[in-house]
This record gives structure tokens, C-alpha cells and sequence, in this order.
């Protein structure tokens, strides 16, 4: 796999290793812009909605995007399956959280031109278009997808694949990504979003995922032979075996990963036992908020 900055030879090179890939850059960047600019006139039209806590959150989501794929842990990830798998957490169990956090529908919407949010709107208003998001972020869907994009991704072949070009590692990315969003945005719900499930559903949808990534962890710890060819032959850093890396790779994955699921598992369970004080009665439609007059 070509990088921009190029493989990492030595710890020397580690703090140079920054890959400014436009394909990453542009769109971090354009969608930092759109929301910073969506959230200020957002927070100033419906008050009480929007505070920098959404604010924090969307914008240290696309900081973990970044970190996951511009910083050197992008040129550490061709050497060390332990960097590889710090992005992978990054891309699926970090950032889009966060950046639903930000709840962030409404102000990407209005940061967007007049006449650009306009047409946006007409084509959300769609009924093919409605009905496709419909069955898109539903939740069965969105729990499968994150699932096979999980287990596909990580059979050697296609792992390997990914290592070796750029254009398999930018897909296998973006499908741990786009999948990941749709797989957190029935967990954290933010507004505008409606609840397809009961809110206690979405404890064993969290349970079973965790289970999956134990299991992928666990193999990944206690296997006796390197699992990945492609670290097998690669220039080893550290003095860290193959099967050193991916045991410790295994441990990463289980442990942050597993408190990933976990602590969502608490919060949600905290609120279903709590007060409803959480729940909002009031929702409208993205194409109600970006045809409107602002």
C-alpha cells in the first residue's frame, strides 16, 4: 500500500509519517466548515437545542477520523497490525459516536448555501428517497451491515488485499465507516432521529456486538501462528514479533472495544431506569429543516 508520506522505517520517521491524502483531507475538512457554520446560526435559531457540547462532540469526531487516517498511525498500520487495528476502533467505535453526538442533521444542513440547501431538501423529500433511508438506517440493517463490513474485512485475503493497495484500504475504510454510523445511530438517537425500537432493544443490540468483538479479539490473542500474512513478511518495528503484534492487536481490540459497547450499555440502561425525562416528543423531517426559511 502506497502512502503520500511512506512506509515508516524506523522510530525517526514515526513524527513525519503525516499522509495529507485529499480523499481524507477535503472531506474532514468541508465537514467541519459546514457544521461549525450550521451549528452557530443552528444554536442562535433553536435555542436550547444546540451547545457546545455538540459543538465538542462532532468536532472531536472528525478529529479521530483524522488521527485514524492522516496522522502516522496510517503509515504504522502497514508494519503493525496493532496500528491497523487502532484505526479500525477509531473508524467504527470511536468517531461515529462522537460525531452523532453532535447531532449533527440539522446543522450540516444549515451550513450548506441557500439555493445547495434548497435542492438538498427537494431531493430528501423524495418518496423513493424517504423510503430508501427508511430501510437503510433501520435497525436490523444497520446492525448486519456493521457486522459483515466487521468479520468480511478481517478474513486474511481481504485484509491482505487492503494492505497492498490503496484503493482496497480507502473501501475497506469507508465500508468500516459508513457502516459504523448507521450501526450507532439508533444507540445514541440524536435529534431528529425517531426511535424504530424501544429504547431497552437496543441493550442486546449492543450485547451482541460486543460478543462479536470479543470473539474476533479472542482469536486474535491466543492464536499460535499469524493469522495475517502480510505482517508475517513485514518489516518488523520494536523488535515486536508478528505474533507479538497480533496478540497485542487481539488486546486492544478487546478490551477498549469491549468498553466501546459497554459504557453506551450502562448509559442506556441509567435512562431506561431513570426518569423519562430524556424523551423528546418533537421531530421533523431533514428536508423540513433544510427547506425552511434560514
Amino acid at each position: 500500500m502506497s502512502h503520500p508520506a511512506g512506509p515508516i522505517s524506523g522510530p525517526e520517521s514515526i513524527v513525519l509519517a503525516w499522509n495529507f491524502d485529499p480523499i481524507v483531507v477535503a472531506p474532514v475538512l468541508t465537514a467541519a466548515a459546514l457544521y461549525i457554520y450550521g451549528w452557530a446560526r443552528a444554536s442562535r435559531q433553536m435555542a436550547g437545542r444546540f451547545d457546545r457540547r455538540h459543538l465538542c462532540a462532532f468536532l472531536t469526531g472528525l478529529v479521530a477520523v483524522g488521527v485514524a487516517l492522516v496522522s502516522p498511525l496510517d503509515s504504522l498500520g502497514e508494519s503493525l497490525l496493532l496500528a491497523h487495528m487502532g484505526q479500525h476502533l477509531l473508524l467504527m467505535l470511536v468517531a461515529p459516536p462522537l460525531l452523532w453526538l453532535g447531532a449533527p442533521v440539522a446543522p450540516l444542513l444549515l451550513g450548506l448555501p441557500r439555493r445547495l440547501r434548497r435542492a438538498v431538501a427537494a431531493g430528501l423529500a423524495l418518496a423513493p428517497v424517504r423510503k430508501l433511508a427508511e430501510s437503510v438506517r433501520h435497525p436490523i440493517v444497520a446492525w448486519v451491515s456493521f457486522s459483515l463490513a466487521f468479520w468480511i474485512w478481517h478474513v486474511p485475503a481481504l485484509y491482505d488485499l487492503a494492505l497492498h493497495s490503496e484503493a482496497w484500504h480507502h473501501a475497506e475504510h469507508a465500508c468500516f465507516f459508513i457502516t459504523a454510523l448507521l450501526f450507532w445511530r439508533p444507540v445514541i438517537l440524536a435529534w431528529p432521529a425517531r426511535s424504530v425500537w424501544p429504547r431497552w432493544a437496543m441493550i442486546p443490540y449492543l450485547v451482541l456486538a460486543e460478543a462479536q468483538n470479543t470473539a474476533l479479539a479472542a482469536i486474535l490473542t491466543f492464536s499460535d501462528r499469524v493469522i495475517y500474512p502480510a505482517y508475517a513478511a513485514a518489516p518488523r518495528l520494536a523488535d515486536l514479533s508478528a505474533l507479538e503484534d497480533q496478540a497485542m492487536a487481539g488486546v486492544l481490540m478487546w478490551v477498549p472495544g469491549s468498553i466501546a459497547f459497554v459504557l453506551p450499555t450502562i448509559v442506556l440502561v441509567v435512562h431506561i431506569l431513570g426518569p423519562a425525562r430524556y424523551a423528546r416528543a418533537d421531530h421533523d423531517h431533514p428536508a423540513r429543516i433544510a427547506g425552511g426559511r434560514t
